[in-house]
């Protein structure tokens, strides 16, 4: 044989050892592709929802929220002052702020005739409704998540009103007089102001609602 040959022939040998490993290497991964297969068959496909209930996402949702039925609420207001004048709360459009305010400056908020103050007195407004706005949906979501809407807004209805009497009787009535030598918030503000205040905070949050459930991702299987 002819070096020619020898060589020939080696390279030949070579390139047929290098596809039988590549064969082998392949049949390999076939194998282990099949069993990876039938594994995944045997597994349960997953649900792509949550666990039980999803407590931080609706605090979180029903905080934002909040921000919706604050504005409205403290938008009815001002709106009511215009057409509900009035020789005491109503003669401001932001005499609500004003007495609200009371709580943490006590009588001298109620000099205060705009300006910056005010414009925090809105802030905080907004705030403690952003604060309600999580126990609101919290509450929605987890005890009328299955009810209509005439069911719900029944229910919110009545929450409304039960926070209304136990935040000025249960609690400003008493507590504001301890702090600031005074109960302003509740002798100033007429029963059927405050009351329909939180109910359209509360009305707000039955309308925005939806807005804040938790609807998992749901993966869409790519067409062939």
């Amino acid at each position: 044989m002819t070096p020619d040959n020898a060589r020939w022939t080696a390279d030949v040998d070579k390139a047929a050892d290098e596809r039988r490993q590549m064969e082998a290497e392949l049949a390999e991964l076939k194998d282990r592709a099949a069993l990876l297969e039938r594994e995944l068959e045997a597994m349960s496909p997953p649900s792509g929802r949550f666990a039980g209930y999803y407590t931080a996402y609706y605090a979180t949702t029903g905080f934002m929220l909040g921000i919706f039925g604050a504005c409205t609420s403290l938008l009815f207001n001002v709106v009511g002052a215009q057409l509900v004048p009035s020789d005491d709360l109503q003669r401001h459009p932001l005499k609500l702020i004003q007495v609200y305010l009371t709580f943490p400056l006590g009588e001298r908020a109620l000099h205060i005739d705009g300006g910056l103050a005010l414009a925090v007195g809105c802030c905080l407004y907004i705030a403690t409704g952003m604060l309600l706005g999580m126990v609101f949906h919290l509450f929605l979501t987890r005890y009328t998540a299955s009810s209509s809407f005439a069911k719900r807004f029944a229910i919110v209805t009545v929450l409304s009103l039960a926070v209304w009497i136990v935040n000025f009787y249960g609690i400003l009535s008493w507590l504001q007089p301890l702090l600031f030598g005074g109960r302003w918030i509740v002798d100033m503000i007429p029963p059927w102001v405050a009351a329909a205040t939180h109910l359209v905070f509360g009305w707000t949050m039955v309308l925005v609602y939806p807005w804040g459930l938790y609807i998992p991702y749901q993966a869409v299987p790519e067409k062939e």
